[in-house]
């Protein structure tokens, strides 16, 4: 059974296909989880770094490396700038922590395939014990450590890209708008790869990062090891499901039409959506509505979005919904609160 400790990404986290014993959410100095823990018996203990108060600084790392087996903890990273320098990274290898990702694709690899020194070793610079990072140069452009993370020779990948789709659940929910509207509004500070899958509709958008593909074509465009994009946004449409893309955004359109109409159509949809991350597009209900909707359909909204121009270049409103997936450089505009809670106390626990 295993550990899940989170902050920034608890959603994401929450779709992991594990078995969980503890599932705590908050933000904790090390010296709380270490007490917590020490004496705790788990499998794999998979770490939110954005968790651990004041993680950015290495030390603080080098705390929770003191007192926990660390063969035992995958780190997922966040993409700030500090915890992606190469000072950082050659840190956590230098404390023994050698399975740490920025892809929620690979914890699930990782539990069962662990690395080993050899597989970290590039990220190893000989002579930095991790406690300063300052006595490196580490300004690096944000994404050039964070989208090269690969180990060809046994084909591991630690980094790779983000890989979310998107699926209309109410018919014109928006998909394909959205997904190029996403694009847009990522890539002043991603590299991003948008793709349709079984249609050609990205083609009067103009724009060489918005491809057409096959449902066949698209593990290979995904695992392409020599590819640079951060990001794939997948318009899924109707394709079965794709074993490479874990994560996805259901669409509905909260109209009384398309609702009455998806419900006809299936009288059950709504008990299977009820683990689905649902995002209402192009949405004109207000919060009183939205809770109302919850309740009759017994599932939890993740975000909600208004009807938006797709002929601007940014659309900052869908920032709120990238911070929320946790894309840390997105700011955003109804400023997102941090989880709170305390260890074993008042929080999710599953």
């Amino acid at each position: 059974m295993n550990v899940i400790i989170s902050n920034r990404y608890s959603e994401m986290l929450t779709n992991l296909n594990i078995d969980i014993i503890k599932n705590v959410r908050g933000e904790y100095e090390p010296e709380v989880i270490i007490a917590n823990f020490e004496n705790f018996f788990f499998n794999k203990m998979i770490l939110d770094i954005t968790a651990v108060i004041g993680y950015k600084n290495i030390a603080t790392i080098q705390k929770l490396a003191s007192g926990l087996d660390m063969n035992k903890v995958i780190v997922l990273l966040d993409d700030s700038p500090e915890v992606n320098s190469p000072s950082y990274l050659s840190g956590l290898v230098s404390m023994g922590i050698y399975n740490f990702t920025r892809n929620i694709d690979s914890i699930e690899y990782l539990i069962n395939n662990p690395n080993t020194y050899k597989d970290v070793a590039q990220y190893h610079i000989i002579g930095d014990t991790g406690g300063n990072q300052n006595n490196l140069n580490v300004n690096l452009n944000v994404g050039n450590v964070n989208s090269n993370f690969f180990n060809d020779s046994i084909n591991k990948v630690f980094m790779g890209s983000r890989v979310i789709a998107f699926k209309n659940i109410t018919e014109h929910a928006g998909a394909t708008t959205l997904v190029y509207m996403l694009k847009k509004q990522l890539e002043r500070n991603y590299k991003v790869l948008a793709l349709e899958v079984d249609k050609n509709d990205f083609i009067y958008f103009n724009d060489p990062d918005l491809r057409n593909c096959s449902t066949g074509e698209v593990d290979s465009i995904i695992k392409n090891p020599n590819s640079n994009y951060e990001i794939i946004l997948v318009d899924i449409n109707s394709s079965p499901k794709i074993a490479s893309i874990k994560e996805v955004i259901h669409l509905i359109e909260p109209s009384t039409i398309r609702l009455n109409k998806l419900i006809r159509t299936d009288r059950t949809v709504l008990t299977k959506m009820k683990k689905y991350k649902i995002v209402l597009n192009k949405c004109l209900l207000s919060s009183k509505d939205i809770s109302e909707f919850e309740y009759e359909s017994r599932c939890k909204v993740f975000e909600s979005i208004p009807p938006l121009d797709d002929k601007k270049e940014q659309n900052p409103i869908l920032n709120d919904l990238l911070y929320k997936l946790g894309f840390d450089r997105q700011e955003p505009v109804g400023g997102v609160k941090k989880p709170v809670g305390k260890l074993f106390g008042i929080v999710k626990d599953e």
